[in-house]
């Protein structure tokens, strides 16, 4: 038997169990504990592929494994934290009446349910069809296609960061308030299955002419990070796609 095909499918896994336990987290409005787990699979992610290519390995049956891992944590637990934020910007409804409203409620059985918070989870939704979308296409080996799942993850998963950590009163009434949400969710729907020609941080050489692009935006990005700690990443998000319109020679 040979152990070494099965390493990088161990590492996929650990992905995978890293994001049910952040799905835990993410349910019962442990957030900070959420992403941390979610950071954990990301880089469980990160690595599956490299050992992959390192021990020539890679295999289709590693491909879908890994957008199966990448769907529950970059997919699914970036869903519920946002169906858990629109819920916390809802006006507390009238469970004893029915409205046929944005806000109306869902009885069954007992439980009661608001419906605007499920907009959260067009999030996994978008994100599966953008996973099953790149395991078809031969085309992003060198540049993605629309917003990247674990970047848009980054994304969603710095407002709770902010709310915990930043503790500014202008950046808390825009995050709690839901139709920034729905929109920021419309928005990442859109981006991750857009036709958007995104450069990847891939390394062909470390020369700065070649990678130039990639170097700025690290730069850039590093310095966003310590002058607007988690307030950044959303920025960094606008700054990675804002550097790829304009520098679209680069990328491919």
């Amino acid at each position: 038997m040979d152990i070494k095909r099965h390493i990088p499918n161990i590492v996929t896994l650990l992905n995978l169990f890293s994001g049910c336990i952040a799905v835990v987290f993410a349910v019962y409005g442990n957030f900070v504990a959420a992403v941390i787990f979610v950071f954990l699979g990301i880089f469980f992610d990160f690595f599956d592929g490299l050992l992959a290519r390192k021990l020539n390995v890679q295999s289709a049956l590693g491909i879908q494994l890994d957008s199966l891992a990448d769907l529950v944590t970059s997919g699914v637990v970036p869903g519920i934290i946002m169906f858990k934020l629109i819920s916390f910007t809802v006006d507390a409804p009238d469970y004893s009446t029915y409205s046929d409203g944005w806000n109306s409620i869902f009885h069954w059985q007992g439980f009661k349910l608001s419906i605007l918070p499920l907009m959260g989870f067009l999030i996994p939704m978008a994100s599966a069809y953008r996973l099953a979308k790149f395991n078809l296409d031969e085309d992003q080996q060198t540049y993605f296609k629309g917003l990247p799942v674990p970047a848009n993850t980054l994304m969603i998963l710095s407002l709770p960061l902010i709310l915990e950590y930043q503790n500014n009163d202008i950046m808390n009434a825009i995050i709690i308030n839901k139709w920034f949400l729905i929109g920021l969710t419309l928005l990442s729907c859109y981006l991750l299955n857009s036709n958007l020609k995104l450069f990847a941080l891939k390394f062909k050489d470390y020369g700065f002419k070649n990678n130039a692009i990639r170097y700025i935006f690290l730069m850039m990005s590093l310095v966003m990070l310590i002058v607007l700690q988690f307030a950044a990443i959303p920025l960094i998000i606008g700054l990675y796609i804002i550097l790829s319109l304009l520098d679209k020679k680069n990328i491919y």
